[in-house]
C-alpha cells in the first residue's frame, strides 16, 4: 500500500500552488472549481509520483496552524543531498520565510531543516 495523497485547505489556493511549484518542483493540473459548492482544487505531482492536494472553498475558516497542535503537522521532502538542503533552506531564509530549525543532523540521523511556509504550513526539508 502507498497513500495515493493528502489534501489540504488553503485560503490562498494560487500562492500555494506557486510555492510548491517554485520550491519543490511540483507540477499542477488544470484548476478544477465546481460552481455548484465554490470547491477550487489543484493536483500536485511530485517526481517520485506523490500528490498533494491543495483546495479551497468559499466558506473555510481557521487561521494559521499552532507549531506544536495534534493532528497532521508537517510536510516533509526529500531534496537529494546535504547541500540541496543548506541551499533550499538559505533561499527560503531570503526570501522571508521563517526557518524553525536547521540545517542540522538529528538525533535519530536526519540531516534536515525546518520552515513555516505560506498559511502557516510546517515543511520539513531532509536530504
Amino acid at each position: 500500500m502507498k497513500i495515493e495523497h493528502v489534501a489540504m485547505y488553503v485560503h490562498d489556493l494560487e500562492g500555494m500552488r506557486e510555492f510548491f511549484e517554485t520550491y519543490f518542483e511540483a507540477k499542477s493540473n488544470d484548476q478544477y472549481h465546481n460552481p455548484k459548492t465554490g470547491l477550487k482544487t489543484y493536483f500536485l505531482s511530485f517526481d517520485d509520483g506523490s500528490r498533494l492536494e491543495l483546495m479551497t472553498r468559499p466558506e473555510i475558516e481557521g487561521a494559521a496552524p499552532a507549531l506544536y497542535q495534534a493532528g497532521l503537522i508537517h510536510l516533509a521532502f526529500s531534496v537529494g543531498s546535504k547541500e540541496k538542503v543548506d541551499e533550499l533552506t538559505k533561499r527560503f531564509l531570503a526570501d522571508g520565510y521563517q526557518v524553525l530549525s536547521g540545517p542540522r543532523t538529528t538525533g535519530d540521523g536526519y540531516y534536515e531543516s525546518a520552515i513555516v511556509a505560506m498559511e502557516g504550513i510546517q515543511i520539513e526539508i531532509t536530504e
